[in-house]
């Protein structure tokens, strides 16, 4: 009878070791013993990422081109909420500076975060916005001659805002 109760209480501690070590790594993501880090069981139990993305905002596309004196400079920006893509497309006639960043709509007066900084004729890819708020490039033609960029974008955005000699124009409004 001994023997029954030693192995019914080793099943007993092998269960509450699986079920600490595995099972609660893998299907609820908590690790209290470090074991599905260990071995990489915490991600089967998170969400996966839907392929599939849809959007609430109208699909959008907008062209734009500005003329850019030597040492002159503009910034254009989109509206996107967090997690929106922007798919885009530049090229200028010169070598300019460019700074694709971006504003939080709620945060610090002024605070902005750079994604990608290149001094170069084009650029292209696609963005997905980190948070809600101001999206978009400054560039500045440092050349001795008038530079041309022009902007290709299409996405999910709901409006477009240009800033030049120290004023905001909003450029574009987009009807929902």
């Amino acid at each position: 009878m001994r023997r029954i109760g030693l192995q019914v209480a080793s099943a007993l501690l092998a269960a509450l070791l699986i079920l600490v070590a595995i099972v609660l790594p893998v299907e609820y993501n908590l690790d209290p013993l470090g074991s599905g880090r260990l071995l990489k069981l915490v991600y089967l139990g998170e969400d996966q990422d839907d392929p599939v993305l849809r959007e609430t905002v109208a699909y959008r596309v907008d062209r734009v081109e500005f003329e850019l004196s030597p040492f002159e400079s503009v910034e254009y920006k989109y509206g996107l909420a967090k997690d929106q893509a922007l798919v885009f497309a530049w090229q200028a006639t010169g070598e300019v500076v460019s700074d694709l960043h971006s504003e939080p709509a709620i945060g610090p007066p002024g605070y902005a975060e750079s994604f990608d900084q290149v001094r170069a004729t084009n650029a292209s890819g696609a963005y997905i916005a980190p948070f809600t708020g101001l999206h978009g490039w400054f560039w500045e033609n440092r050349g001795e001659a008038n530079a041309t960029v022009r902007l290709e974008t299409a996405g999910y955005y709901d409006r477009a805002v240009e800033y030049r000699g120290g004023a905001q124009f909003e450029t574009a409004e987009f009807p929902p």
